[in-house]
C-alpha cells in the first residue's frame, strides 16, 4: 500500500492534512468532506493519540480500481472475472517466503489510531483491517474483512458475517475446544485488498487472487506470535486468536448500508503481538461511503459478469454501481425473452447483494441510472416489463426479512422494433468548442 499511495503522491492526487485531527468523529467527517469534494485519497499527519499517520479513500474512485487489474482489454467486470478464472485454476504456489521486514516495531493496541466513525458508534474500529486465518482442517489460508472494535489494550471484538469461510473456520475450532489463531493486516498490498474482498469457492486461497493481480507471487513472512502467512509490505499487524465459547457486545455501529447495526453478542479476539513498520501508514475506512462501495461494487460485478457469460450469450458489461446491491446489465438481445433470462442468473448469482436487476442495451450508459430509468419507462409498458420475485432469501443479516425478494426491469427495446427507439442525436455536437462561440468574459 505504501508503494501505491507514494505513487499517488508523486501524479499530484494525494491530499495532505497536516493540522492535528481528533480521531473521535473528526477524522471522519474531514474524511467525508474530502470524500464530497471529489474522490482523491487523503493522508492524515497528525491524529492526536498516536504516532501513526492515517490515509483513506484509497480504493473509492473507479478508474484507481481499473488500474489495479493487469488486464487491460474490455471493461473491470470482464477482466476482473478472468482474474478469478486464473486464480482458481492456478497451480503454481500463490506466495513465497521472505524474511520478516527489518524494521518492525513492538507495541500496544493503545498505540494505534483508535477512530470512532459515527455519532451512536459503540467506541472506536479498525475497519480496513483484514482477517487472516487458515482452515482448521486443509491449512489453507483466508483473507476477508471484518469489523472490529475496541474493547481494552488486549481485546477486540469481531462481527463475522454467516455467509464467510472465516465464521465456519471458528465454528469448527470452537466446536473441537480450541481457540483459532488470526492476524488482523492493516495497510496491506492493493492486490491484497481486493482479493480480501472477493469471495472465492471453499479451498482456494485468496492469495492467489491477489498473486494474480500482483502479477507476482505474494512476499510473506511468519507472523511471530500467530504463524500465519502475513505479507511482508503490510504497516500493521495484530495477532491473537478467537476464543472459543466466548461471546461478548459489540456495536452499534454504522455500517454499510448506511444505518447502525444494533449491539449484539460477538466474538472475541484475545491479543497476543501488535507490530507495525516503521512510518507506519494506517488504513482508515469509512463504512458506507465510497471506499467501502466501490471495490464491493466491482467485485460484484465481475461475479455476476462470470456467471451470466458462462450460461448466456449477448453479455456486453455489468455493474453494480451506484448501490452494490443493484445490478445493472448491458447485452446484445438475441431473442424475445433474452432480458428476463439474464435477470433470473443475476437473482442466483448472489443471494446477499442481488436485490434489484435492469437489463439495458448498448445505446444506454448502464452506471447512469437516469438513463437507464429513462430507457424503462420510454421502451415500453412498465408493468409488463417487471419481474418481480417474492419470498426469496437475501441479505445475510436480515432478522425482519426486509431482503426478501427481487425486482428486474427490462429496459431494452421491444425486440423486433429496434428501429422505433433510435436515439436522437445531433450532428457536429462532438466537434463544438463552446468557448469559440461565447463572447469573451461569458461564465458557465
Amino acid at each position: 500500500m505504501r508503494e501505491w499511495v507514494n505513487r499517488l503522491a508523486e501524479a499530484g492526487e494525494l491530499l495532505v492534512a497536516e493540522r492535528a485531527v481528533d480521531p473521535r468523529f473528526e477524522l471522519a467527517a474531514v474524511t467525508k468532506r474530502a470524500q464530497q469534494a471529489g474522490n482523491r485519497p487523503i493522508l492524515f499527519r497528525n491524529v492526536r493519540g498516536t504516532r501513526l499517520e492515517v490515509v483513506t479513500n484509497l480504493f473509492a474512485d473507479a478508474q484507481r480500481l481499473r488500474g489495479l487489474v493487469p488486464v487491460k482489454e474490455g471493461p473491470f467486470a470482464a477482466a476482473y472475472a478472468s482474474m478469478l478464472d486464473a486464480a482458481e485454476s492456478r497451480v503454481v504456489a500463490p506466495t513465497r517466503e521472505a524474511p520478516a521486514p527489518g524494521d518492525l516495531q513492538k507495541g500496544q493496541l493503545s498505540d494505534l489510531p483508535l477512530i470512532t466513525y459515527h455519532e451512536r458508534d459503540a467506541g472506536p474500529y479498525f475497519t480496513a483491517a483484514i482477517v487472516l486465518a487458515r482452515d482448521p482442517d486443509t491449512g489453507v489460508p483466508n483473507l476477508s474483512f471484518h469489523r472490529a472494535m475496541y474493547a481494552g489494550p488486549r481485546e477486540l471484538r469481531l462481527r463475522l458475517g454467516d455467509s464467510h469461510d472465516l465464521t465456519d473456520y471458528q465454528r469448527r475450532a470452537e466446536e473441537a475446544g480450541h481457540a483459532l489463531p488470526v492476524a488482523l493486516l492493516i495497510g496491506v498490498p492493493p492486490a491484497v485488498f481486493m482479493a480480501a474482498g472477493t469471495h472465492l469457492p471453499a479451498g482456494v486461497d485468496e492469495y492467489a487472487l491477489a498473486a494474480e493481480l500482483a502479477s507476482k507471487r505474494v512476499a510473506v513472512y511468519s507472523g511471530a506470535d500467530s504463524g500465519l502467512p502475513v505479507p511482508a509490505a503490510t504497516e500493521v499487524v495484530i495477532e491473537g486468536r478467537i476464543l472459543p465459547g466466548e461471546r461478548r457486545p459489540e456495536g452499534p455501529f454504522g455500517e454499510v448500508l448506511g444505518y447502525y447495526v444494533p449491539e449484539a453478542p460477538n466474538h472475541v479476539m484475545e491479543v497476543e503481538c501488535v507490530t507495525w513498520r516503521r512510518d507506519a501508514l494506517f488504513h482508515s475506512l469509512l463504512c458506507g461511503s465510497r471506499e467501502d462501495l466501490a471495490p464491493l461494487e466491482a467485485i460484484n460485478s465481475a461475479r455476476v459478469y462470470r456467471d451470466l457469460s458462462r450460461r448466456l450469450p449477448g453479455i456486453v458489461d455489468v455493474s453494480c454501481a451506484p448501490a452494490f446491491m443493484n445490478t445493472t446489465v448491458q447485452i446484445r438481445p438475441q431473442y424475445r425473452e433474452h432480458a428476463r433470462d439474464v435477470m433470473e442468473v443475476v437473482f442466483d448469482s448472489h443471494a446477499d447483494y442481488n436485490q434489484l436487476c435492469c437489463v439495458v442495451e448498448e445505446d444506454v450508459d448502464l452506471s447512469d441510472m437516469n438513463a437507464v430509468m429513462h430507457a424503462f419507462i420510454t421502451r415500453g409498458r412498465v408493468d409488463a416489463r417487471t419481474l418481480v420475485i417474492s419470498d426469496r432469501a437475501g441479505f445475510y443479516r436480515d432478522t425482519q426479512s426486509d431482503f426478501v425478494g427481487r425486482v428486474g426491469l427490462d429496459a431494452t427495446r421491444p425486440f423486433g422494433r429496434e428501429d422505433e427507439f433510435v436515439v436522437k442525436e445531433v450532428p457536429g455536437l462532438d466537434a463544438v468548442r463552446l468557448a469559440d462561440y461565447l463572447t469573451r468574459g461569458s461564465r458557465m
